[in-house]
């Protein structure tokens, strides 16, 4: 498939802009640019843009006046023959010139097929691929910094090590099973076992990344809910940083739920501000009560505030009940009042599970705003909120990493047991092939294809 038929797509978002560009791979893309040109013998030069008009080759009629490149294989992206069209972002254009490259022996690009054959052909490694979807889809500039590490090869480059370790040990116990006379040595056993329990220590830290990386990577979807007036949406406006919900001193103003995403320490977070719980005999409120109750129930997270310059009431009962069951965390409000009190929500205790943070806020002075992102982050991230280094963002990573650290353990039993180099080894050739398998060395060819699905066509 990588060397007998070119494919086409846009690579540009569909919808109008200033320029739509159409990308090409495969053995036809010089011809197919000759035939749109009209230009049978001259070519563009290689790397440079060169303004062009673009034909219809059935009908001869101009489509657009676009600027075309070539990128020679193997040096393009996908290592075959590449071509570019820069053109009006049109979508009536671009939809013409698309039908127009379809009858040059060329196909629809499947989705991440660019990035397929750039793996296939050799021009870069699955994970660097991998990133460069992540660095599209990326909401955070941290989530950004990431991806860009991937992209540089840096996974490749951390794995590398380990994986040259391995080999060496693979090599010298396969040839002590090939040559009787060859036997490992205790004291080469035992430097054997220190390797391998390095290698699992080091694995183990790398894999152990993921908790603050998946954040990085996925988000957090976070509602906030409890009784009217306790001042929800002012809190919802403050952890945004602008004003998104109507805000006033009518309990139940707040009917429906708003939903806004907001950078928390690098960590995409989706926030929803939810109607007050209450009983009510209006429908409309109800129907919104019922959608508070939905959301919360949906959200990775739940934060339940509270009044804390007043009683705690029967509806911050219902409220509290309600939350016990899920991840949650309670935040106590309206702290710049006098008669604030966060013991018991000044008039009656209230048990509180100690493991929930309970955190006093302001929404009117944004006081215990940071402690209270901090609480939010704290459930999912394990302490790896300060990482800097390289993080592991892709749960296939983690789990082929979580598989090669347990075929390290079962082979260093076997060492340590002083069993036969057999069982040692065929822990070892798991752990290596599923290292493999996170850079694509020793990945089938249907998980390259699941992998890539998941891609937007024109990557």
């Amino acid at each position: 498939m990588f060397q007998t038929d070119s494919i086409v797509a846009l690579s540009t978002p569909p919808g109008r802009s200033g320029i739509g560009v159409i990308r090409i791979s495969g053995p036809d893309a010089i011809d197919i640019l000759r035939q749109l040109t009209e230009s049978p013998t001259s070519d563009p030069q290689p790397n440079l843009l060169t303004l062009k008009k673009i034909v219809n080759p059935s009908s001869g009629e101009v489509l657009d006046q676009a600027l075309v490149c070539i990128f020679k294989g193997p040096h393009s992206f996908t290592g075959e023959d590449v071509l570019e069209l820069h053109c009006h972002g049109s979508p009536v254009v671009l939809r013409a010139v698309v039908d127009a490259v379809l009858k040059l022996n060329a196909r629809l690009a499947n989705p991440g097929e660019f990035s397929l054959r750039a793996v296939a052909n050799g021009r870069m490694q699955l994970t660097e691929a991998e990133a460069i979807r992540d660095l599209i889809d990326a909401q955070t500039d941290h989530a950004v910094r990431q991806a860009t590490r991937q992209l540089e090869g840096e996974i490749s480059q951390r794995l590398k090590p380990a994986k040259d370790s391995l080999l060496r040990i693979i090599v010298r116990l396969e040839s002590s099973l090939e040559f009787v006379e060859d036997d490992v040595p205790a004291v080469e056993q035992d430097q054997i076992l220190k390797t391998l329990e390095s290698l699992r220590t080091d694995l183990t830290a790398l894999a152990r990344t993921f908790s603050h990386g998946r954040l990085l990577h996925d988000g957090l979807v976070v509602a906030l809910v409890g009784r009217p007036n306790v001042g929800k949406s002012s809190l919802f406006n403050k952890l945004l940083g602008h004003s998104r919900a109507i805000v006033t001193d009518i309990p139940g103003t707040t009917r429906d739920t708003i939903s806004e995403p907001v950078d928390m320490s690098g960590v995409p977070v989706v926030l929803i501000d939810t109607a007050g719980v209450r009983c009510s005999t209006d429908e409309i409120e109800r129907l919104g009560i019922d959608r508070t109750r939905q959301k919360a129930a949906d959200a990775d997270l739940v934060v339940a505030i509270f009044d804390g310059s007043t009683a705690l009431t029967a509806e911050d009962e219902i409220v509290l009940s309600e939350v016990e069951t899920k991840q949650h965390v309670i935040a106590i409000n309206k702290n710049d009042l006098e008669t604030f009190s966060s013991d018991g929500f000044l008039h009656r205790p209230v048990v509180i599970d100690t493991c929930v943070d309970s955190v006093p806020v302001s929404a009117k002075t944004s006081a215990g705003l940071d402690n209270l992102r901090a609480a939010i982050l704290k459930p999912f991230d394990q302490g790896n909120s300060s990482a800097q280094g390289l993080l592991i963002t892709n749960a296939r990573h983690h789990d082929l990493l979580t598989r090669a650290i347990a075929e390290l353990e079962s082979s260093v039993r076997s060492v340590r047991e002083r069993a036969s180099e057999e069982f040692t080894l065929v822990g070892l050739h798991n752990a290596l092939r599923f290292l493999g398998q996170i850079t694509g060395e020793t990945t089938t060819e249907e998980m390259l294809g699941q992998i890539f699905s998941t891609f937007c066509i024109g990557k």
